[in-house]
C-alpha cells in the first residue's frame, strides 16, 4: 500500500484541484439554486464543510511534501499558499475584510503549481532519500 508520505504531492494536487473546482462551481450552484427556490440564500452545510475538508487534506499533503522535498523555498511556498487559502476561507466565514471572491483562486492555483513543481525535485522511492537544502 502506498503511503501518503510517498505520494503526498499527488494528494496535494488532487485536493487543491478539487478545491479549485469547488470554488469555481459554487457561484453557478447558487445561481441554479436561486432559480429553484427564492428564499434559500445559504449554501447547504455539506457544501460549506468541503472547505474544511480540503484544508485538512491539503495540510496533511503539505506536511509530508515539505518533509521530503529537496528545495527549501518549496516548503515556504507551499505553507504560504496554504496559509493564504486558510485565511481566505476563514475570512469568507467571518467577513472581517472585504476580499474579492476570486482571490481564493490564487492560493488554490499556487498549491496545485507548487505540488506539481515539487514532483520534479524529489522522486523518492524511500522515506528519506532527499536532502534538505
Amino acid at each position: 500500500m502506498v503511503s501518503i508520505k510517498q505520494k503526498s504531492d499527488f494528494f496535494g494536487v488532487a485536493a487543491s484541484s478539487l478545491c479549485l473546482i469547488h470554488c469555481i462551481v459554487t457561484p453557478f450552484l447558487f445561481i441554479a439554486q436561486a432559480h429553484v427556490t427564492c428564499c434559500a440564500a445559504e449554501a447547504p452545510d455539506l457544501w460549506k464543510s468541503l472547505d474544511y475538508a480540503f484544508l485538512a487534506i491539503s495540510f496533511v499533503a503539505i506536511y509530508w511534501s515539505t518533509k521530503n522535498t529537496a528545495k527549501e523555498w518549496i516548503k515556504f511556498a507551499l505553507w504560504i499558499s496554504w496559509g493564504l487559502l486558510f485565511f481566505t476561507i476563514f475570512n469568507e466565514k467571518t467577513q472581517w475584510f472585504a476580499i474579492p471572491e476570486y482571490f481564493i483562486y490564487l492560493p488554490s492555483l499556487g498549491l496545485v503549481f507548487f505540488h506539481i513543481y515539487n514532483l520534479k525535485f524529489c522522486k523518492c522511492k524511500e522515506d528519506k532519500c532527499c536532502s534538505n537544502g
